[in-house]
């Protein structure tokens, strides 16, 4: 069975994907994340929870703040950067539930009351979600560069709050100069799907 989504489409957001380690100082602009977010919202998570935020870190004051918390193979890729984003889980995304899942409002009290059912849920969830805002940055036309070699207590500290656990830092932007590594190998279809 052959794939509908068109073969391009396809070289774009999957067989061309890579992490981008250089890019140009093109600006990426609101209305770009904003198209990224607008596309990338439907993906589906458990009981729609969308508990991904997403901090854009813009100014020159805040990339400084950043980079310090950053391996040091991440630091200038990341200062270079036009945009970066910081992904986080919501671990009270909860409190939204009854709008986002009419069909089932008490979900928010039966299954979600306890805060490590939250943080399980949320991590789990948002991290679906930031594998479809990459895709959304690839769809945009754009590079990303995800990172999770970080401080990542050190990031919450800097830019969220208790209740916003970070998963990664994404650079964003048009690819530089020699942005990508080799391709590097993946697994076959037989060492990674079993039917039983």
């Amino acid at each position: 069975m052959s794939l509908v989504l068109d073969p391009a489409a396809q070289d774009l957001l999957f067989r061309e994907a890579r992490t981008a380690n250089t890019f140009t100082d093109e600006p990426v602009s609101d209305e770009q994340v904003q198209a990224i977010y607008d596309l990338v919202k439907f993906g589906p998570t458990a009981f729609n929870q969308s508990p991904l935020r997403i901090t854009l870190v813009r100014s020159a004051e805040a990339r400084e703040r950043l980079v310090k918390h950053l391996a040091e193979g991440n630091q200038a890729k990341t200062a270079a950067a036009p945009l970066v984003a910081i992904l986080s889980a919501d671990n009270e995304f909860h409190e939204e539930l009854p709008a986002l899942f009419p069909a089932f409002p008490q979900a928010k009290d039966l299954f979600f009351s306890e805060r490590s059912a939250r943080e399980g849920a949320a991590g789990l969830n948002a991290a679906l979600q930031a594998a479809y805002f990459i895709i959304g940055v690839r769809a945009a036309g754009l590079a990303a560069g995800p990172m999770t070699g970080a401080d990542f207590a050190g990031i919450q500290k800097e830019f969220l709050d208790d209740d916003h656990t970070p998963l990664a830092v994404v650079n964003i932007g048009n690819p530089g100069a020699d942005a990508w590594y080799p391709r590097s190998p993946r697994l076959a279809y037989d060492d990674v799907v079993t039917t039983v």
